[in-house]
Order: structure tokens, then sequence, then C-alpha cells
């Protein structure tokens, strides 16, 4: 490669850069890496624009389909004109689409409520947010009165574009519950009158069991069934953790214990958030279940009282700072760990879900570099992200309150936030 300046008419040619080949290639490809993603994530915020779009016309056909339904009178059958317009579009609709009824019925409900949140519409016509995105605050907000629509998606559009719909969800499950006119112990009971156990069948001679039930239930099982598969990982042991949770889930199920014994003394761990005002019984601020959210204050003060697998953490209403972790975690170590696990609550690198309690604590300065063992210097990473911290050219800086800055290899920058907001001691 050559170059050349011009000085006083005359050209001079500069000496060759001293990149070697194998650099100037990988620079290159760098490059046109950092391309493609960009290309790739314009090409999604173009998607989300097409899906804004599709509601709209889906919302539109719903309402001709009911102007000419009304135009037509009468019944039939015993529909109305309403009944005759909404099995009208969804049939058209499935039929256009290739998808079943109920899907388009779905479809049809997200682009009507879709049209009403007029954040949250220009949010995914700008490409800001993704459908997914959008469908989560649609989900949300049907669920309350149409007067708090407004405050619910301006408080949750801002989070939809910055967090995984995971995160998000979590975010907004909360949101909405400050809005519920209703007590959370009133829809705590007619939810859990709901619950149910549900199969349905898959290929390959495979099939979903699902269980519908209260959150703390639902945790607790899963984490038990972690911590026995957990238990069982060695050297020797060839199946993974998804492969030994499902197994010793089936086993426990199916004979009612495990031949090996290695459930007895296994006891799940749930954190369960409760703020001190809560507590004194003079606020009905909702108490919070580690990985999952509000849940309604009876359950909450049950376990936090008595259930020995649960951990009493007490927050001061204003700060959200731990006031008290019980005092069965004395030890510095011990009471750091806990402390970072509800901060984090997940592996905190940017879109994983993994939950802390099964994650492992990464040094963000590193020892051999002089980091400290801090509370500011350590985070929540899993065991794939831990690896890739130190094995890539992705780094991590934190800063106050927990917030990690990472850089990727192409030097793209972005931000985690810790789960639970959290001061020292």
């Amino acid at each position: 490669m050559r170059f050349e300046a011009e000085q006083s008419g005359e050209s001079t040619a500069l000496a060759p850069t001293a990149l070697a080949p194998t650099a100037r290639l990988h620079g290159a490809m760098a490059n046109t890496l950092g391309d493609l993603i960009d290309s790739i994530a314009a090409l999604d915020r173009m998607e989300a624009s097409l899906a804004a779009y599709k509601a709209e016309l889906i919302d539109q056909a719903r309402r001709w389909s009911e102007v000419a339904e009304q135009s037509l009178g009468g019944s039939d059958g015993g529909w109305n004109a309403e009944v005759r317009a909404r099995r009208v579009i969804a049939s058209e609709l499935a039929c256009a689409l290739r998808i079943p009824e109920r899907t388009a019925e779905s479809l049809i409900a997200d682009s009507a409520a879709l049209v009403d949140l007029p954040k949250t519409f220009a949010g995914l016509s700008a490409g800001a947010i993704s459908w997914r995105h959008a469908r989560s605050i649609v989900d949300h907000a049907r669920s309350l009165p149409t007067e708090s629509w407004g405050a619910f998606e301006t408080t949750v559009v801002p989070l939809a574009e910055t967090l995984t719909v995971a995160k998000f969800d979590r975010r907004a499950r909360t949101v909405r519950e400050r809005l519920c006119p209703e007590t959370i112990e009133e829809r705590f009971t007619d939810a859990a009158a709901q619950r149910s156990l549900t199969l349905e069948p898959a290929r390959d001679g495979m099939a979903v069991l699902s269980a519908y039930l209260p959150a703390v239930v639902a945790h607790g099982i899963y984490n038990r069934i972690t911590d026995l598969a957990t238990a069982q990982q060695s050297p020797a042991e060839e199946r993974t953790l998804t492969q030994l949770r499902a197994d010793l889930f089936a086993e426990l199920l199916l004979d009612g214990r495990l031949d090996s014994g290695g459930d007895r003394g296994i006891r799940p761990r749930v954190f369960v958030t409760v703020p001190v005002l809560t507590l004194l019984g003079v606020s009905d601020e909702p108490a919070t279940l580690e990985g999952y959210g509000p849940i309604d204050h009876d359950t909450a003060m049950r376990l936090a009282a008595t259930a020995p697998s649960f951990t009493r953490l007490l927050t001061h209403p204003e700060t959200g700072a731990v006031l008290s972790v019980g005092r069965d975690r004395y030890t510095v170590p011990a009471d750091l760990r806990t402390w970072l696990r509800v901060r984090d609550g997940t592996c905190r690198f940017p879109g994983c879900n993994r939950a802390a309690r099964i994650c492992e604590i990464d040094h963000t300065q590193d020892w051999l570099h002089n980091g400290q063992t801090a509370h500011d210097n350590l985070a929540h990473l899993c065991p794939a992200h831990h690896r890739l911290k130190h094995q890539t050219r992705w780094t991590v800086t934190q800063s106050t309150g927990g917030v990690l800055k990472w850089t990727s290899p192409n030097g793209r920058a972005y931000t985690t936030q810790a789960e639970t907001r959290m001061q020292p001691a």
C-alpha cells in the first residue's frame, strides 16, 4: 500500500504502514463485522416499524369489519353484529396469515390495544422497542383500568428501550403492581384459584409438563431441583445441569424420593424482600420475591416469619437500602455474598438473565491487577460470561451503584444496572 502527500507541489512517498499483514487483515475484518452488526440492528428497527404498521392495518381491518357487519343489521344464529365482526376478521386473518384463529384473535386484540397506547405505538414505529416488548406492555396494560394506561406506558416505554424482554417484563410487572386498583391479596386469591397442571405433547416421543402455581411455590420447586442437580455434578457426570434438573424432577415426582438419598437436608433458598413499614403494618407496599417480583402481603409475612428456607431482607422504604438479612448469616464473606446476590439478581452481562444464585462472583478489576474484594469491585457473572470476560476482548468497569459498563471487542458500549437499589452498610 502506498501513501503520498503533496508539499510545495512535490509528491513525497510516506513510509509503508508498520502493521503486519495479519493485523491489517484483522482490522479490515473487524470493520466489516461492525458494518454487518450495524446493518442487522438497522433491519431489526425496520422490522419493529413494520410490526407497528401491521398492527395499525389489523386494527383498521377490525374497525372496518365492525362497520360492515353493523350495516347488515339483525342476527344470524344468535350472533349479533359485534360477534360476527369479531369472528369474520379473525377467520379472515387466520387464513391470510396461515395461523390458528386463536392466534389471530390474540393478534387482533394486541393490535387494538397497541393503537390505544400512543407512546408504545410510537416507540415501536420508530424501532426503539421490539414487537415482543410492545406485546409485554400491551399484556400488562390490558390488566389495568384504561385510565391508568397513560401513566403505565409513560413509565415503562423508556425501560423497554434499554432492557431485554425478560428483564423488562419483570420491571413492568412491578410498575403495574403500583397501578392496580385491587389489592395484591385480592388478585392473588383469584389467580391462585386458577392453578393447574397441563400436559402438552411434543415431537419425538417427548411432552411438556407445565404447572401454573403461586410464585413462591414455583420458585421453591425450581431452586430445590437446581440445588439437587448441582450437588450431583462431578467430572464423571456426563449429563448437563439442564438434563440433571429434568431427570431429578421426574424421579422425585414418579418415586417420591431419590434412590441416592441425595435430597435429604437440601432446602431451596428463596429471598423475600419486605419493606420495613410493611412489616410493621403501617404500609401496603408489596414484598418482592427474588427473580419474580411483587407477592401478596400474607405470603410474604408467613415466609419472613417462619419459613426456614426463606431469607428475610428488610429494606428502607425510601432508599431501598438493606437493613437486615437475619442472623443466620453473620460472617463478612457470607453477608457480602448475600448483599451482592440481592443487588445483582441475575448475571450482569448485557442481556443475560441467569439467576445470580447459580452464577459466580467476579472481580471487575482482576485480583491479580490489584482489584479489591469489595462490593464496588464484585459482580455476578454466569460461567459462560465469566469465561467470555477473561478469554476475549470484552472489558468491563464498575461505577457507583453497581452499574457495569461493558465495551465489546468492536468498541460498542453497553450498560447494565443492578437489579435492586443497594447501599453499603
